[in-house]
């Protein structure tokens, strides 16, 4: 026994790692062990999580739907945000760990725990974003990172670790790929994509059809906001959920939503992941167009600078930080007039903004017309020029060089 703890609650999926973890838990902690598993929207039966917990030598497990509060207070903030990380990540795995790691928190102060537990290893982003989590909302807390202390350092080790302890896994060593897929995306590092030159094999992909076995017709998809906030498909009004599944469902059918990146992680390395977003690469489309209209430039533009900022946060586990809680005020202000559609031409993978239209656009056609000059008097850019153009004026002269 290392430490002295009564009660661990630990972040559990069913998979290999977690499940190992709570042996190891009981065994070097002497504790009683508490599983706590969400539904994200997943593709794993959940179904028999909490048998499998118990039969791994839980005490417990407790599995919450959160489907629903993922969607509206998260993704969609998120999505208003416009967050973007290193140019193409839509954060589907960063997003959702600050809302797993509450969940978990809450349930510790249900059962009366003194310390939480995580199964992500000492050199991914996961281990911060849990543990920032915890800091926030549970300080008192001790917390619990076995891959930092145990011997397992590999699927093999686990696999072993597994078997002579009678913990009940479905994993082989078949398995090459590392996946965490929720409602918002499916992720893939591992196997092949260790060398960043060669392409994805297909049958790595799980949920996007290969853009060349998209179907030959382009299709035409509707999305309606309200205040910065996805409300419908073609007109038909959905709640958070239904709406983000069926646009995963439109655009997977079509390719969409495919990215492959070498991401700078927090801790330092490079590391090579493919993503499949399709719902998600068609609601930032579509906010982004609906934007367009609907932002003034100044606005518009720093708002581009918050985006980044604020993907950083998420990507970095500091959701719960003031400094997120600030931006999202901000975020807030600039989707009041965010309220419209926008509609996408889906095709072979790509997602075409084809037409929008907003209830409080910023468009103006008489001042944006080449044929007429009734608002807009031309002659009156002149002035504009002189004076915008004053300091390089003013710096070539003093300078006294000449092109």
């Amino acid at each position: 026994m290392t430490k002295s703890v009564n009660t661990v609650v630990l972040a559990y999926s069913g998979g290999l790692d977690t499940s190992v973890i709570v042996p190891w838990l009981k065994e070097n902690y002497g504790c009683e062990v508490v599983c706590y598993c969400c539904n994200l929207g997943q593709t794993d039966d959940l179904s028999g999580v909490e048998q499998k917990a118990i039969a791994s030598g839980a005490s417990a497990c407790i599995v919450e739907d959160l489907r629903a509060e993922f969607v509206r207070d998260f993704l969609f903030p998120m999505l208003q945000s416009g967050a973007i990380y290193e140019r193409t990540y839509l954060l589907g795995t960063s997003i959702a760990r600050p809302l797993i790691a509450r969940g978990q928190v809450r349930a510790a102060l249900q059962v009366g725990a003194d310390a939480l537990a995580h199964g992500a290893t000492g050199k991914g982003n996961d281990q911060v974003r849990f543990e920032l989590t915890y800091m926030a909302l549970a300080p008192h807390m001790r917390i619990i990172a076995p891959w930092r202390e145990w011997h397992i350092r590999s699927r093999e080790d686990a696999l072993d670790y597994a078997a002579a302890h009678n913990v009940p896994v479905t994993s082989t060593r078949a398995s090459i790929y590392s996946r965490d897929g929720n409602l918002w995306h499916l992720s893939h590092e591992g196997g092949m994509l260790e060398n960043p030159a060669d392409e994805p094999e297909e049958p790595m992909y799980q949920w996007t059809v290969a853009p060349e076995d998209a179907p030959d017709t382009p299709l035409y998809v509707q999305i309606g906001f309200e205040q910065g906030v996805p409300v419908s498909v073609d007109g038909e009004r959905l709640e958070p959920v239904a709406l983000l599944q069926k646009l995963n469902a439109l655009g997977a059918q079509h390719g969409a939503g495919r990215v492959d990146l070498v991401e700078n992680r927090l801790v330092g390395m490079k590391s090579h992941g493919v993503y499949e977003t399709p719902g998600g690469t068609l609601l930032y489309r579509a906010h982004q167009g609906l934007e367009e209209l609907t932002l003034d430039r100044e606005t518009l533009h720093y708002k581009e600078l918050v985006a980044v900022r604020f993907a950083e946060l998420v990507y970095n586990g500091q959701w719960w930080s003031p400094l997120r809680r600030a931006l999202s005020a901000f975020v807030s202000e600039t989707q009041r007039d965010v309220t419209g559609w926008a509609r996408l031409k889906l095709y072979k993978g790509g997602v075409h903004l084809v037409g929008r239209e907003a209830e409080r656009s910023l468009y103006v056609p008489d001042l944006a017309t080449f044929s007429a000059d009734a608002v807009y008097n031309q002659a009156d850019a002149e002035g504009f020029i002189k004076i915008y153009g004053l300091p390089n004026k003013v710096e070539a002269l003093t300078r006294g060089e000449q092109a």
